[in-house]
């Protein structure tokens, strides 16, 4: 981003820019302690994490409001333009991965007052991929590295391969024991939310191509979520 005639300009610019990341920040950590909070069954972590979604709230509307300032004030054009309309595109998603770690520790807090039947070892190992995707989304953000947002996109399918098999293997557990399907149903929504994360944060990747060269992603997604079309066998005498 070149430098301004007007100081003020490149301030409003790089006040943006911060708050996305700290934005960001708030957020990658909300997800990092959903994950922990899940594994350890730590029903208090899990309410820090939904007191602080309105921290992430505020914070994507104060991105949104400098942007809407800066294009009614400043007229940005070129890469500018790009920087402004994308922050807000970037905002909205940071704030929906927020969200989703909020829904996580929700049911989190739901579980850790059932007795723990079934293992959350497979959807940890989902949340360890999106916190890496997060991690390198923001520093692509902060680095203008678009090779690397676009390693970002390329490992969304990675994620869905793990909710498959975690889709799968939370529904045998269903069929195999009814005293499963209230501990499994939470863990389904939650495995779902990671997904969804992933989602978000591919998208993050894909504005980041936007605002540094100017170009949107032509490729369609290489999505590998196939569980709307799962067909799940019962157990053997089930």
């Amino acid at each position: 981003m070149a430098d301004h005639t007007v100081k003020s300009f490149d301030e409003a610019l790089e006040h943006l820019r911060n708050t996305l990341l700290r934005l960001g920040g708030i957020v990658e950590n909300s997800l990092a302690e959903a994950v922990a909070a899940l594994a350890k069954r730590d029903a208090d972590l899990a309410a820090q994490i939904v007191q602080r979604d309105s921290e992430v709230d505020a914070l994507c509307r104060s991105a949104e409001d400098q942007a809407v300032k800066l294009i009614a004030l400043r007229q940005p054009v070129a890469s500018d333009l790009r920087l402004v309309v994308g922050a807000i595109r970037v905002a909205v998603d940071l704030e929906r991965v927020g969200d989703y770690a909020s829904n996580i520790a929700k049911r989190t807090i739901v579980l850790a007052q059932l007795p723990a039947l079934i293992g959350v070892g497979p959807i940890q190992r989902m949340g360890r991929i999106v916190q890496e995707m997060l991690k390198d989304t923001l520093d692509a953000f902060s680095t203008h590295d678009v090779e690397k947002a676009h390693s970002v996109w390329v490992r969304d399918e990675q994620v869905d391969e793990a909710y498959n098999a975690v889709f799968r293997n939370l529904l045998t557990y269903m069929m195999e024991d009814p005293r499963n399907i209230t501990p499994c149903t939470h863990m389904l929504f939650i495995a779902k939310n990671i997904e969804r994360i992933g989602d978000h944060i591919t998208n993050v990747s894909e504005t980041i191509r936007f605002i540094e060269i100017g170009e949107q992603v032509v490729q369609d997604r290489p999505k590998r979520d196939d569980s709307a079309f799962a067909i799940v066998e019962p157990p053997a005498g089930v």
